[in-house]
């Protein structure tokens, strides 16, 4: 057999092996025998560059090449599921389902609703192409070098429309096919972090002295959006698949289609089922929220799926979900354990967080020992002292809190909790603001966790972002005395953060990345100072209205009333921001590193006044722009944008999937429908 060949059947015994190990649970060979055949094929890859395949086995171990993450729309929009949590709304649920088919018969398939992130798989001629995240449902994350790194999703079917796959051992093809699959096709599941993958990460960061992670969710997350997919290989992530969509799907029911999923190679849920009545669902329902504990893998709750396409076709979907799935929410798991101590955080905004530190509980497949208790009101209204017993719960399987407290043991020498009166990070006598729950630290110009918090609001993709650094990279630059402010950035040099000379690539993508930001529009800008209160839509009102930052700054409260959307306590939080001298040679520093501090001239430019008094309401999925480019359009000829119909609405501008519920309101209020071509023709 030449190397050619050989290159060839290596790939086709390792893929083989993956599946077996990964999805099957039933290895063959050693890991030693597995990494042998691995070294194998790298060693043979190298000697044949011409022979490089982006789904070969050896891609699986991740690259240091780091590339930002570019946006790319779903063919079809990824809609969340409507939450149930009690017997009563399965009933009606399904009650709906049957008064929706008229009487109809049908099946609802029931599965397991695991806790991570929701991933969609593109194929094509059997060879996985794209990874993109679920996003905002429209539009998500390009992953998919990330995603060739987790060993339960195959990179290479085989079987169906491309042939049996051999295993290079004599055996019988891996993926014997009673259904080939369509040349093209889409299938969505979620991306987990393992209980054990997540426990050993979490022991190497506290090790490190590095921040835990709060639950595999926010785990398998931050790992799938690293830069390095050396760190998602390094992580051993996981993958479960739950829906197939494509022009030609093998089946004409969920069930079969999952079925053949399987088959072809994808890791999908083994307890899933077949129910009629809705006694059946409850009892699928009652099982699994005792079983799942056993679990390698967290969930939060089961999914119920209309099984007949037609029939989901039938009952068609909501403004933001289908009518023919649901989601029913696990109740959360309640332990008891004894509180030891309260300590406080800081945030980026000076709020002040208690925290309970408790003993160690088994709750929800973790190991819990804090809980947040929100602000001195909570603490008040449990009348908390230091010893007391409490109940705790994960909300929604998450983040633990404090739910209760057992009186009856409280020790007699118990003492209760006193909020502090004093930053715990600076000293600084702290604050509580009319109408706020939470305490504030004001010394937010040397108050470590601000700074930091505020540094790392600045880089965030919404507002300028710096996608090469991330919270990590802030806090080693701020400890090393590099940055004490957002705009010390724009003075750091390849030189200052490539040590030892071993990381001169990243250190250059990282300046061009802090260079780069000099081009991000103002209003994101306006967002990037990360004044109080003002979030991205603010500050993009803001901007729009005062076009440049001397407006920003001098505008008094009246005038800043006058912009739609900024209340009165927005309003004293911006003067307040401009009258502090250190905020505005923040600016001023800002403006002298070239950063965006107007409108540009094609956004400040009246493109014309065709839509001179008009509100109008954006809906669905576009073409030819995105949806913040048409509100841009809408503003640059004299309209209005507007969030909800209302009889004063002009028209809907409606692109693809547009909300149901949108229609019916518009239908019953006489509201145009607007199509995007003939939006487009109207502005000519």
């Amino acid at each position: 057999m030449n190397e050619k060949d050989r290159i060839q059947e290596l790939r086709k015994q390792l893929h083989a092996h993956n599946y077996r190990y990964y999805v099957l649970n039933q290895p063959v060979i050693t890991d030693q025998a597995f990494d042998a055949l691995m070294r194998e094929l790298q060693e043979l890859e190298q000697r044949h560059p011409e022979l490089h395949d982006d789904n070969s086995p050896t891609q699986r171990v991740g690259s240091d090449l780091q590339t930002g993450f570019r946006q790319v729309p779903h063919k079809y929009p990824m809609l969340s599921l409507a939450n149930t949590y009690s017997e009563q709304d399965v009933r009606s649920w399904y009650d709906s389902v049957s008064k929706g088919l008229a009487g109809e018969p049908f099946e609802v398939c029931c599965e397991l609703k695991y806790d991570g992130l929701s991933i969609s798989l593109m194929y094509v001629d059997g060879r996985l192409t794209q990874a993109v995240t679920r996003g905002d449902g429209v539009q998500g994350d390009d992953v998919t070098a990330n995603v060739k790194t987790i060993r339960s999703i195959p990179l290479v079917l085989g079987g169906g429309a491309a042939g049996g796959a051999a295993d290079g051992a004599g055996s019988p093809g891996l993926f014997d096919l009673p259904a080939p699959y369509p040349r093209e096709f889409e299938i969505r599941g979620e991306i987990l972090m393992p209980w054990h993958s997540f426990e050993r990460l979490n022991r190497e960061r506290e090790a490190a002295e590095e921040p835990l992670f709060a639950n595999p969710r926010n785990a398998a997350s931050g790992t799938l959006k690293s830069l390095d997919s050396r760190v998602v290989a390094a992580r051993q992530l996981d993958a479960y698949l739950y829906y197939l969509l494509g022009e030609q799907l093998p089946a004409e029911t969920h069930y079969d289609n999952l079925e053949a999923a399987r088959q072809w190679g994808f890791k999908v849920f083994e307890g899933m089922k077949k129910v009629q009545t809705v006694e059946e669902v409850l009892d699928f329902i009652s099982y699994w929220d005792s079983e799942r504990k056993n679990l390698p893998v967290a969930t939060d709750g089961i999914v119920l799926k209309v099984n007949s396409l037609r029939q989901q076709r039938a009952l068609g979907f909501t403004a933001k979900s289908p009518r023919w799935a649901i989601a029913y929410k696990f109740k959360a798991e309640r332990e008891l354990t004894r509180l030891l101590e309260v300590t406080y955080q800081v945030g980026r905004t000076g709020a002040v967080t208690p925290v309970a530190n408790m003993e160690p509980v088994q709750l929800a497949g973790t190991t819990v020992r804090r809980a947040t208790l929100n602000n001195e009101d909570f603490i008040k209204s449990f009348d908390l002292h230091i010893g007391d017993y409490v109940y705790v719960e994960k909300g929604g399987e998450i983040i633990p809190k404090i739910v209760g407290v057992d009186l009856e043991r409280r020790p007699v020498i118990a003492q209760p909790v006193q909020f502090i009166r004093r930053c715990p990070e600076c000293g600084t006598p702290l604050v509580r603001y009319e109408d706020e729950a939470a305490w504030y630290c004001p010394n937010d110009t040397s108050c470590p966790p601000q700074i930091k918090g505020r540094i790392e609001h600045f880089i965030a993709r919404r507002a300028m972002n710096i996608d090469s650094l991330g919270p990590e990279t802030v806090d080693e630059y701020y400890r090393r005395g590099l940055i004490r402010n957002a705009a010390d950035l724009y003075d750091i040099q390849v030189q200052q953060i490539n040590g030892d000379g071993s990381r001169t690539k990243s250190a250059q993508k990282i300046v061009s990345g802090i260079a780069a930001s000099r081009e991000v529009p103002f209003e994101r800008v306006v967002f990037a100072l990360g004044i109080r209160f003002v979030g991205e839509t603010s500050a993009r009102l803001l901007a729009r209205h005062f076009k440049n930052i001397d407006a920003l700054m001098s505008a008094g409260l009246a005038e800043l009333e006058e912009v739609e959307g900024i209340g009165e306590i927005m309003a004293k939080s911006i003067i307040g921001y401009f009258h502090d001298e250190s905020n505005r040679q923040f600016v001023e520093r800002l403006r002298g590193y070239g950063l965006q501090m107007a409108l540009s001239e094609a956004q400040t430019a009246a493109a014309s006044d065709k839509l001179a008094g008009k509100s109008i309401v954006i809906s669905g999925v576009f073409a030819q722009h995105s949806r913040d480019e048409y509100k841009l359009i809408i503003e640059q000829h004299g309209g209005k944008n507007v969030g909800s119909i209302s009889g004063k609405t002009s028209f809907i501008l409606a692109g693809d999937n547009m909300g149901p519920s949108k229609l019916e309101k518009a239908q019953k209020l006489g509201v145009p429908i607007v199509s995007e071509e003939e939006f487009l023709s109207m502005l000519e």
